[in-house]
């Protein structure tokens, strides 16, 4: 079952970052837990209601949502994903683009994943590669 549950869990994970790009809180809510709790790059806390309504209204948008060097541990019906991805947009009328770490935490629940929990870390990406000229 772990196998084919991290393959499911990075489906999920792959889906989410689309519907994200498609700024469809309708979409996104599919792979939110109602309880699901984000705490962002700058230690904010928001919750699934609030985050899907910033969508609804226009305020968050998303042009770009990657999820790539992914790391998935299965545990019975919990399932952890840790990656580095990028995320760039708009919030407020002000654009944004960031480099981060995030860890996630998903529950299989009737045979799907939703996410209960989000953590991100602002990566702080060197102007000039170490050891270069």
């Amino acid at each position: 079952m772990t196998e084919n549950a991290e393959s499911q869990l990075r489906a999920a994970a792959a889906a989410w970052d689309r519907a994200m790009v498609g700024n469809d809180a309708d979409q996104i809510a599919r792979y939110l837990a109602d309880e699901w709790v984000i705490v962002g790059s700058d230690g904010s806390l928001s919750d699934r209601d609030t985050f899907l309504a910033l969508v609804r209204d226009g305020r968050l948008t998303h042009h770009t949502m990657t999820t790539d060097d992914a790391e998935v541990r299965i545990y019975g019906a919990v399932g952890v994903l840790i990656a580095r991805g990028i995320s760039a947009g708009s919030f407020d009328g002000r654009s944004f683009s960031e480099i981060e770490r995030q860890s996630n935490v998903f529950v299989n629940r009737a045979g799907e994943w939703r996410c209960v929990l989000t953590h991100l870390s602002r990566i702080q990406e060197p102007a000039t590669p170490v050891g270069a000229p």
